[in-house]
């Protein structure tokens, strides 16, 4: 039985029930008690049950509220994914607004931002929240490669493992990896891009992490892949790290990298390349036009995910990397692979639910992890965000 509604929450819901109506593309049909309200029309339709009022107020807080009450259990859906698809497509509208409202403050906005800038401990922290909520969680829902980036389905049938790897064997071909290469990896995940370039292209690979936990089941992996002679697993912050190499990877690590530090990030790849020597980078990127508006928004994914995370947009990442000295060589974009990636993580959570569980992971979380696949796959479904491969070069 759902108590009863303050004052707050039925102006709350009102204006929920106003914004609806504005929806073009497709129904939500809402749930409460025995009320049932049709926002929109046509297909798809989508229904929402409210379990607690306190929903409706929540939304105040946008992405961030809509997931927090969904973690609490306010409110379900019979399908997630589906339903942030129409509140991306028939708020789209307000999306561009707010982007050049963004894109017009950032005169004002960005010099007061740049003096805030974080030290090395708060992005170990940040790390700490996410990759180290437990190897054995991440073992649950990855692949048995430990692969926790996109994959690349080249061909119908292929499963999770197969993509990851076609993906990792595209990024040594970009990279023409060979046994005369020593490539330092920033950010080593549990250590399948390493083991993978060393057994299968007999290079050395010198690869960093600052989570505790990956550094701890890389290390292990290396040494039971039989590679413990070509690679080398560091705890060290990317910004601390000398020597020369020949070729640089970093896959989906750069979201990690706050805006203001694009230019620290770039300039420490120059440094430990060779002068010659290329640079793989996969990123997660946003629309260029969103990105001002992206980089201050604490947004459901920041807040409750990736604490401190930037999604870069392309122009970001070609002006940080071309201040460096680097040169764009190629671009490809694999984000059309990522839904299907993300629907095969959130297939495995749900199929493994009473194991993550007895982990010590409560609703609260599993809820809260559901989401955010959906969250994702429904931005790269709708092309809010896309998946790329780039490649750089340190000219001689």
């Amino acid at each position: 039985m759902l108590p009863p509604l303050s004052r707050r929450e039925v102006a709350a819901r009102d204006a929920i029930v106003w914004l609806g109506r504005r929806v073009r593309h497709g129904t939500i049909v809402l749930h409460e008690r025995d009320t049932r309200i049709e926002l929109g029309n046509g297909n798809p339709v989508v229904d929402v049950t409210v379990r607690d009022p306190r929903f409706y107020w929540a939304l105040r807080r946008g992405s961030a509220g809509l997931g927090e009450s969904y973690a609490r259990g306010w409110w379900d859906c019979d399908d997630l994914t589906g339903l942030l698809r129409l509140l991306i497509v028939n708020f789209a509208g307000a999306g561009r607004v707010l982007d050049r409202i963004g894109a017009a403050a950032r005169p004002l906005r960005d010099p007061p931002a740049r003096l805030r800038r974080r030290d090395k401990g708060t992005d170990r922290r940040n790390i700490h929240a996410h990759y180290d909520i437990g190897n054995d969680f991440y073992a649950l829902m990855l692949d048995e490669s430990m692969t926790y980036s996109c994959g690349v389905f080249e061909r119908p049938g292929m499963s999770l493992g197969e993509a990851q790897t076609a993906k990792l064997d595209r990024i040594c071909r970009m990279l023409d990896l060979s046994s005369t290469d020593h490539v330092v990896e920033i950010g080593t995940g549990w250590g399948g891009f390493a083991v993978h370039a060393a057994s299968q292209y007999g290079c050395r690979v010198t690869t960093t992490t600052i989570s505790d936990a990956q550094y701890e089941y890389a290390t292990k992996r290396v040494a039971d892949a039989g590679v413990a002679d070509l690679v080398t697993v560091l705890d060290v912050d990317y910004r601390d790290m000398t020597g020369t190499y020949d070729k640089l990877v970093s896959i989906e690590m750069i979201e990690a990298v706050n805006w203001r530090d694009y230019d620290t990030f770039f300039s420490a790849g120059a440094g430990l390349l060779r002068d010659g020597g290329l640079a793989a980078l996969q990123a997660i990127v946003i629309a260029d036009e969103s990105f001002d508006r992206a980089k201050h928004h604490d947004d459901f994914i920041r807040r409750y995910i990736f604490p401190g995370g930037c999604l870069p947009s392309i122009a970001s990442l070609a002006l940080a990397s071309s201040r460096a000295g680097f040169r764009m060589l190629d671009l490809h974009d694999i984000g059309q692979h990522y839904p299907a990636t993300l629907r095969a993580w959130s297939a495995n959570v749900q199929e493994h639910e009473s194991e993550v569980a007895a982990l010590g992971l409560d609703i609260e979380f599993r809820r809260l992890w559901h989401l955010y696949l959906a969250y994702c796959e429904a931005a790269f479904l709708e092309r809010r965000v896309g998946d790329v491969h780039v490649l750089l070069e340190k000219p001689s």
